[in-house]
C-alpha cells in the first residue's frame, strides 16, 4: 500500500490552492456564450465555448455563472449598449474569476462584460446563411406550403434511441380523439459532424416517397445549445427550405432558434410540442368536417321542405283546374242538352200532325246523343284524373326538377348540377356526376 497516497478531497483542495495562489484574481477572456439559463432566483448558468477555425468543431469549453445581483446590472447595461438581448451565440469579451471547488469542480464566475465585443461567430454565421438564403429567393420557400387537411401521415427524422423520439410517439398515441397516424422513422444523427450529412440523406429517402406523406417532422431530446450547430448548417438549411413537404421541427430547445427553426414551416419547441400541434391540426379539420356535414344536412332539409311546399301547391292548382274545367263542360253539355231537348220538342209540336211517327226516333235519339256524350266526358274526366301528376308518380315513374323546374331533356342539365328526384311518397337530392 502507498502509503504517500491522497484522497480525492484532497487533492481537489490542493488543486483549488495551487489556482487560487498562482493566477490572478481577474482574467478578460474572449468567448462564445452557449446554452444561457436563468433561474428563478435570477442567476444566470451558461457555457462559454470556443470553435476551431473552420467554425465547426469545439475546441474549448467551461462552465460558467453570473450571480443575480451582478447579472441584473450587467443584462442591461450590455442589451441597451447591444440593443439585442443576452443570449446563446455571442461573442463576449469579460472579466472572469476562475474558481475551483472541490465538489462542484472547476467553473468560471463572470463579474463584467464589454458590450461593443458583440455578436460571436456563431451568431455571425447565421446572419450569412440566412443572407445568402434571402437573396437565393429560398429563405421563406418552405412556410408558403399547406398543410394538408388533415395532416396525419408523417416522415420522422430522429434519432431512434432519443428520449423526445419516445415523447413525441406517446403524446400522438395518447392523443384524447383516438385519431389515428401513421409515422415512418427515418434514422438520422442529430448532433455531431456527421449529423448534417445524415439529416440531408433521411430527406433524400423520404422524396423518394413523397406520395405517402403528408408532413415531415425533425425532432431530438433536449441538450446543451452547443450541440445545436449541425442545425445552423448552409446546406441542410437550402435542403429543408426547397423540400416540398412542409417541414415541422421540434429539436428540444425552447430558448434557442436555429436557421433550421427559421426556414422551416412550422417550429415547435418540443417533440411533445409537435406531437399537440399535429393533434390539433387533425381536430380542427374533424370540426370543419362536422360544420360542414351539418350544413349540408340543414340545406338539404330545407330544400326538401321547400320542393315539398312546391309540389303541394302544383297538385293543389290540377286538382283545382280539373274541377273547374269538369264543372265547365257539365255546365255546356246540360245547356246544350236543353236547348237541343226544348229545339226537338217545337219542331215535334210544329210538325206533330205531318210526322207523328218521328217523334219517337227523335226522342231516342236523343237519348242516345246525351248517353254518349256523358260517356264521352266520363272518359275524359278519368283520362285527366290518371294523367296528372299524382298518378303518374305512384305507378312508378318520378319527376327531375332543377332549380323548381321539371326538366325535360337531358341536354339541359351538365356536370355539378343539382337536381331533385320526386318519387309518390318522397324526394331526393342529387349532384350530377361524370359518367
Amino acid at each position: 500500500m502507498n502509503n504517500a497516497a491522497i484522497s480525492l478531497y484532497e487533492l481537489n483542495v490542493l488543486i483549488k490552492n495551487v489556482l487560487d495562489n498562482s493566477l490572478p484574481d481577474m482574467f478578460w477572456i474572449r468567448a462564445e456564450t452557449s446554452d444561457v439559463r436563468v433561474n428563478q432566483n435570477g442567476h444566470c448558468y451558461l457555457e462559454f465555448i470556443e470553435k476551431d477555425n473552420r467554425g465547426k468543431n469545439l475546441i474549448a469549453k467551461s462552465r460558467a455563472m453570473i450571480w443575480a445581483n451582478t447579472f441584473h446590472l450587467l443584462k442591461a447595461y450590455f442589451e441597451n449598449s447591444t440593443k439585442q438581448p443576452f443570449t446563446s451565440g455571442l461573442k463576449v469579451l469579460v472579466q472572469v474569476k476562475v474558481e475551483f471547488h472541490e465538489l462542484y469542480g472547476f467553473s468560471l464566475t463572470v463579474h463584467d462584460i464589454d458590450p461593443s465585443y458583440t455578436l460571436g461567430d456563431q451568431a455571425l454565421n447565421r446572419a450569412a446563411i440566412l443572407k445568402q438564403l434571402e437573396e437565393e429567393g429560398v429563405l421563406y420557400l418552405n412556410k408558403e406550403l399547406n398543410l394538408p387537411i388533415p395532416t396525419n401521415r408523417i416522415a420522422i427524422i430522429s434519432s431512434p434511441t432519443a428520449a423526445g423520439y419516445e415523447d413525441f410517439l406517446d403524446q400522438l398515441s395518447k392523443n384524447p380523439y383516438g385519431f389515428t397516424f401513421y409515422i415512418k422513422l427515418f434514422p438520422a444523427i442529430m448532433q455531431g459532424d456527421r449529423a448534417e450529412d445524415s439529416i440531408i440523406s433521411a430527406l433524400e429517402h423520404i422524396y423518394e416517397h413523397l406520395d405517402l406523406f403528408d408532413a415531415v417532422v425533425i425532432i431530438r431530446g433536449g441538450g446543451a445549445t452547443s450541440d445545436l450547430s449541425c442545425f445552423d448548417s448552409y446546406m441542410l438549411a437550402t435542403s429543408c427550405a426547397q423540400f416540398p413537404l412542409p417541414i415541422i421541427t421540434g429539436i428540444g430547445h425552447e430558448r434557442d432558434e436555429t436557421v433550421l427553426d427559421i426556414v422551416a414551416h412550422t417550429r415547435a419547441k418540443t417533440p411533445t410540442a409537435v406531437a399537440e400541434s399535429l393533434i390539433s391540426n387533425l381536430s380542427e379539420a374533424v370540426n370543419e368536417l362536422d360544420s360542414l356535414s351539418q350544413n349540408i344536412v340543414m340545406l338539404a332539409s330545407q330544400r326538401i321542405q321547400e320542393e315539398t311546399m312546391l309540389l303541394d301547391l302544383l297538385e293543389t292548382k290540377n286538382s283545382f283546374a280539373l274541377k273547374g274545367w269538369y264543372r265547365e263542360q257539365e255546365i255546356v253539355l246540360s245547356s246544350a242538352k236543353n236547348i237541343l231537348t226544348n229545339g226537338m220538342q217545337r219542331i215535334v209540336r210544329e210538325n206533330k200532325g205531318r210526322f207523328p211517327f218521328f217523334e219517337e226516333i227523335l226522342k231516342k235519339r236523343t237519348q242516345q246523343f246525351f248517353k254518349e256524350e256523358q260517356f264521352k266526358l266520363s272518359a275524359t274526366k278519368k283520362h285527366l284524373e290518371l294523367a296528372s301528376p299524382e298518378n303518374i308518380l305512384k305507378k312508378g315513374y318520378t319527376l327531375t326538377m332543377k332549380d323548381g323546374k321539371v326538366v325535360k331533356l337531358s341536354k339541359d342539365l351538365k356536370i355539378g348540377d343539382s337536381i331533385t328526384t320526386v318519387f309518390s311518397d318522397n324526394r331526393i337530392e342529387s349532384v350530377i356526376k361524370p359518367s
